[in-house]
């Protein structure tokens, strides 16, 4: 099978997870690219980000939109700070060792699936 088409599943992969329970992909995508395309964790994100902003911004936004499930309000709030701190957040990402950041990457990610599992709301 080609990386392409690899890229491709993945993809399709992270797409009906997103859209299932509404998270970026990323959880997903970024240990995909880094364990099984031997991405490191900078290009991980990076290309991730590029992956997943049109699809999912769109596609799956406009589903829930139709179907009366988007805050447009909140929405729009959280993008401007999303954009601001996506300026921040990609500018501190590339000053830190790649090591530290994929274990930020994993301890952040346990902490809310922890918290996810415990404590639903």
């Amino acid at each position: 099978m080609t990386v392409g088409i690899l890229f491709l599943l993945l993809g399709i992969g992270a797409g009906i997870l997103g859209g299932l329970v509404g998270i970026g992909g990323g959880i997903l995508l970024v240990p995909a690219l880094v364990y099984f395309f031997d991405f490191n964790q900078k290009l991980a994100q990076g290309t991730t980000l590029a992956a997943m902003v049109p699809p999912i911004g769109i596609v799956a936004a406009y589903i829930y939109y139709t179907r009366g499930e988007t805050n447009l309000f909140a929405a729009a709030l959280i993008s401007v700070g999303f954009i601001l701190g996506s300026i921040f957040g990609a500018g501190a990402a590339s000053k830190i060792d790649t090591t530290v950041l994929s274990r930020f990457f994993g301890i952040f990610t346990v902490i809310v699936g922890l918290k996810m599992v415990f404590f639903p709301k």
